[in-house]
C-alpha cells in the first residue's frame, strides 16, 4: 500500500503543469496537422467515391505504416524531452522513497502520457472524417476499395485484404495502439537512461537515432539503397522485422498467416525485454546519479 501511494504521489508530481506546458501544448498541436495531413489521403477516397468509412479507419490507416509512426515518433521526442522529469522537489522524494518506486513512477507517467496522446490522435482523425464514418464494428467500403485494388499502395494508405480478413476495426486500433505505446515506452526510457548517463544533447540524439534506425531498415529504402528488385528483397524483408524496432511497431508488418514475421504478441515480449534492459540500466544510473544536477549546480 506504501508503494502505490509513493508512486502515485510521485506521478501527480510530475503531471504538475503538464497542460499548461508550452512544449506539450506545441507537441500536440503538431499532432493534429500530422492527423489533419495523413487523414486527408483516405478522405480523398472516400469523397470520390461517395463512400462512408468505419469511425477508426481513418486512425488505422493514419498510423498503420512505418512513416506516419516515424512521425508520431519525433513528436514523442519532443514531449518526453524532460526526462526524466526533475525538480529541486526530486531529492527530498528519493530520499523518502526508494529509487525503483521512484523509476516505476516515470514509467507510470510514460505511459499515462503516451496512452493520453493517443487517445487525443483517435479523437482528431475521427473528427476530422465524422461526416463521412459511422460507429459499427464493420469494415466500410472505402476500406474494400483500398484493399482489393492499387489505390491503398499508391496513397502509401495500409489497408490490405489480410488485415481485414483477420481482424475487425475495434480489434485493430486496438492492437495499434498497444504497438506504438510499447515503442513509445521504449523509445522514452532509452532517451531517459542516456539524459541520465550523458545528457540532454545524447538523450535527443539517442532518441532520433532509434527512429531513424528503424526507418533506414525498411526494406522499400533499403532496395534504393542496395539497388535491388524487390525479389531480391524477401530475405531481408523478413531478417528486418525481426530485428527493427519500427517494424514491430508498424501494424501491417506482422504475421497474419501469410508470412514469417513476428506477431503482435511478439512484438510485445521484443519491446517489454527492450524496456525489461533499459529499466535495469536506468536503475543502475540512478544509484550513481548526481543529485546536485537536480537543482542545476
Amino acid at each position: 500500500m506504501e508503494t502505490v501511494k509513493q508512486v502515485t504521489a510521485a506521478v501527480r508530481c510530475n503531471f504538475l503543469g503538464f497542460f499548461r506546458n508550452s512544449r506539450v501544448i506545441i507537441t500536440f498541436l503538431f499532432s493534429f496537422i500530422l492527423c489533419f495531413f495523413l487523414s486527408g489521403r483516405a478522405m480523398m477516397v472516400a469523397d470520390y467515391y461517395e463512400s462512408s468509412m468505419q469511425a477508426l479507419e481513418p486512425f488505422i490507416w493514419t498510423f498503420g505504416d512505418a512513416t506516419a509512426i516515424l512521425l508520431c515518433s519525433l513528436l514523442l521526442i519532443l514531449l518526453f524531452l524532460d526526462l526524466p522529469k526533475l525538480s529541486p522537489f526530486t531529492p527530498y522524494m528519493l530520499l523518502r522513497m526508494k529509487k525503483s518506486r521512484w523509476l516505476l513512477a516515470q514509467l507510470f507517467y510514460i505511459f499515462l502520457v503516451t496512452v493520453l496522446y493517443m487517445l487525443y490522435v483517435i479523437l482528431v482523425t475521427s473528427l476530422l472524417c465524422m461526416q463521412k464514418t459511422y460507429p459499427g464494428n464493420v469494415w466500410s467500403k472505402t476500406a474494400a476499395l483500398l484493399a482489393y485494388s492499387k489505390m491503398g499502395k499508391d496513397l502509401s494508405i495500409p489497408s490490405t485484404v489480410k488485415v481485414m480478413e483477420s481482424t475487425t476495426p475495434f480489434s485493430c486500433s486496438l492492437q495499434i495502439m498497444i504497438l506504438l505505446v510499447c515503442y513509445a515506452l521504449t523509445l522514452s526510457f532509452l532517451m531517459l537512461y542516456v539524459q541520465m548517463k550523458i545528457g540532454k544533447k545524447a538523450a535527443i540524439g539517442a532518441g532520433l537515432f532509434y527512429s531513424l534506425f528503424g526507418f533506414l531498415l525498411d526494406p522499400e529504402i533499403l532496395a534504393k539503397i542496395l539497388r535491388k528488385e524487390e525479389y531480391e528483397m524477401f530475405l531481408v524483408r523478413r531478417m528486418i522485422g525481426w530485428i527493427s524496432p519500427l517494424n514491430h511497431a508498424t501494424y501491417g508488418m506482422h504475421d497474419f498467416g501469410y508470412d514469417v514475421l513476428p506477431s503482435i504478441q511478439q512484438s510485445c515480449v521484443f519491446f517489454l525485454v527492450i524496456l525489461a534492459l533499459l529499466s535495469g540500466l536506468s536503475f543502475h544510473t540512478l544509484k550513481q546519479y548526481n543529485f546536485s544536477s537536480f537543482t542545476g549546480e
